[in-house]
C-alpha cells in the first residue's frame, strides 16, 4: 500500500464524509479537508432558461468546513463547475435523449471524485484520498493488484458504483467506513459533536430535485419532447405517450392504458419516437453486452468465468457467466432470464464480496 503520510478527505458535508475525516485523524496522518463545489449558488445548470434551482455546494460546503474546523484540518473548495456539467450532466441527458437509461453516480465517481479531484489531491501533495464511500480496498499479495471489495454493511454497500476504478486509484484510495455499519457512523458523529449527526440522505440526484428528470432534460435542452405512440412488439399502436424520455424500461406505472394485464415498458425505438410496450414476460433478457469496461483482479477475462452480475444498485445480483469478446467488451450470459435490464446501466460482476468489474450495457437479449 501507498505510504499514508498525508491524506486529502472529500467531505461532501453528509455524516458519511465527516466521521470519514474523523478516522483518518485518528491514524495520525497530516489531514486536509475537500469539498467539490459543482454549482454556483444560486446558479442553474441549463444553459437555454431556468430550471429549478438544484441544491448548490454552498450549504454542503459550508456543513463540510464547519467539521473540518471542529477537526482541526485545513480545507478547500474546488470549482468542477464545467466539468461536472461536461461529465455528468450532458451524459446523463444525452443518454435519456438516446432512449438509454444513465447511471450519473457512476460518472460522477469516475470523472470527478476519482478523476478531477484525485488529480487535486496529488497537486497539493497528497499521498492518498479518502472518501466516506461504503466499500473496501484490499491489496493481494500473490497477484500484486488492488481489490475492491464490498462494505461490511451490504445494505450500504457502494461498490457497484466504484467498479470503475484504476489499480492506481485503488492504491492511492482510503474507504474508513468499510468496515461499519451506518448506525455506527453516526454515533461516531454524535459522540464528536458533529451538527450533521442526524442529517438525512437525499434520494434525489444532486442536480434534479424532486427527481423530474423529464422536465429537467426539457429545461435543460429548451425543447419538449413530443409525443407518440405506445406501440408492442409487434408495431400496433396501443395508446399515445407524454414525451419519450418520460419513460424507463421496466416501467408500469403511469403509462394511462387499460388492460385485462399490466403493460411494461420494453424499450424505445428513438427514430419512430414509439415507447415499445409488452408483458411482463416480455421484459426478461437473457444475455447483454457491455462496452467501457473495468477489470480489477486481472488486466483480462481468458475463457469463461462464472460471476454473480448486478445490473442495478440495490439488486442483490444473480448467476452469470461473462466473456471478454473484445478488448473493451464483455458478454454476459445470466442463469435465469433477468428482467427490466436497461441499455446505458452498469453490469457489475462479483465474485463473493470482490468486484470483478464492469461496464456499460449497450445491448440486450432474450436468447443466449
Amino acid at each position: 500500500m501507498v505510504r499514508m503520510d498525508s491524506v486529502l478527505i472529500a467531505m461532501s458535508g453528509g455524516v458519511d464524509s465527516s466521521v470519514a475525516a474523523w478516522k483518518m485523524k485518528q491514524t495520525g496522518a497530516e489531514c486536509r479537508g475537500a469539498t467539490m463545489n459543482l454549482f454556483d449558488r444560486g446558479q442553474t445548470v441549463c444553459p437555454s432558461q431556468p430550471c429549478s434551482p438544484p441544491e448548490t455546494a454552498g450549504n454542503a460546503a459550508a456543513d463540510a468546513m464547519a467539521v473540518a474546523q471542529k477537526l482541526g484540518i485545513p480545507f478547500h473548495v474546488f470549482h468542477f463547475q464545467e466539468e461536472f456539467k461536461r461529465h455528468v450532466i450532458e451524459r446523463f441527458v444525452q443518454t435519456y435523449l438516446e432512449g438509454k437509461t444513465p447511471n450519473p453516480c457512476v460518472y460522477c465517481n469516475r470523472f470527478l471524485k476519482f478523476g478531477q479531484l484525485f488529480v487535486r489531491a496529488k497537486e497539493l501533495g497528497a499521498d492518498v484520498m479518502a472518501t466516506g464511500h461504503y466499500a473496501r480496498i484490499e491489496h493481494d499479495a500473490a497477484s500484486n493488484r488492488f481489490l475492491l471489495k464490498k462494505a461490511a454493511d451490504e445494505t450500504k454497500d457502494q461498490s457497484y458504483v466504484l467498479y470503475t476504478m484504476t489499480q492506481e486509484q485503488l492504491s492511492r484510495t482510503r474507504f474508513p467506513l468499510g468496515m461499519l455499519r451506518k448506525s455506527e457512523v453516526r454515533q461516531i458523529a454524535a459522540e464528536c459533536g458533529f451538527a450533521n449527526a442526524g442529517k438525512q440522505e437525499s434520494q434525489d440526484l444532486c442536480f434534479v430535485p424532486g427527481g423530474d428528470y423529464a422536465g429537467f432534460i426539457e429545461q435543460y435542452t429548451n425543447r419538449q419532447s413530443p409525443p407518440g405512440n405506445f406501440v408492442n412488439k409487434a408495431g400496433k399502436v396501443l395508446g399515445q405517450h407524454k414525451g419519450l424520455i418520460r419513460y424507463t424500461v421496466g416501467q408500469r406505472k403511469g403509462l394511462g392504458i387499460a388492460a385485462p394485464a399490466p403493460y411494461y415498458v420494453c424499450g424505445h425505438n428513438v427514430t419512430e419516437n414509439t415507447v415499445i410496450l409488452g408483458s411482463e414476460e416480455d421484459l426478461c433478457v437473457k444475455t447483454l453486452t457491455a462496452a467501457d469496461i473495468n477489470l480489477i483482479p486481472f488486466a483480462a477475462i481468458t475463457g469463461t468465468l462464472r460471476v454473480m452480475a448486478k445490473v442495478r444498485y440495490r439488486q442483490k445480483g444473480d448467476r452469470a457467466t461473462v466473456i471478454q469478446t473484445g478488448a473493451n467488451e464483455l458478454r454476459v450470459e445470466f442463469d435465469e432470464p433477468q428482467k427490466g435490464v436497461a441499455e446505458g446501466q452498469a453490469v457489475v460482476l462479483y465474485d463473493g464480496d470482490c468486484v470483478i468489474g464492469g461496464g456499460t450495457i449497450v445491448s440486450v437479449s432474450a436468447n443466449q
